[in-house]
């Protein structure tokens, strides 16, 4: 099984970016963390970050073929993009929303998503822990379909 986690703007700043919010571990340490669980359990994961909406929408769009889930963490672009909803969707890949902070609980404008209504789940405000609660929630996802 495939899975591709997608990280979008200024989550390469993470453990220097607002630690109080986000913590102090770093973007590539997530990564590690995260691989080690995927190995474990028999899963391919790819890890992709960028800073450009553009190149997310690439990347979902090259990964039809050989991804068979997502894993997102769009940052700002959760609540501005509509061309990385329209790839996600068109790419027909099951994804699931992730997000370090509770974005229910801060401002107004980060509590909009224009992904979670087509994500298969959203986990949102458990800090770096978000991501492995995402990694269990689309490989058990999978592997009921199968």
């Amino acid at each position: 099984m495939n899975i591709l986690l997608i990280n979008g703007p200024n989550l390469n700043l993470l453990g220097t970016r607002e630690p109080e919010i986000y913590g102090n571990k770093t973007l590539s340490d997530i990564e590690q963390d995260l691989t080690k669980v995927a190995l474990e359990k028999s899963i391919n994961l790819e890890c992709f970050q960028s800073n450009h909406e553009g190149e997310i929408v690439d990347k979902i769009q090259d990964s039809v073929k050989s991804i068979q889930g997502i894993l997102i963490n769009a940052g700002a672009f959760t609540h501005t993009s509509i061309s990385i909803r329209d790839a996600l969707i068109g790419s027909k890949i099951p994804f699931v929303e992730l997000h370090i902070s509770n974005i229910f609980r801060r401002e107004d404008f980060r509590k909009e998503s224009f992904l979670t209504d087509k994500a298969i789940g959203i986990i949102s405000g458990f800090g770096i822990s978000s991501y492995s609660l995402a990694l269990e929630g689309i490989i058990g996802y999978l592997s009921s379909k199968n």
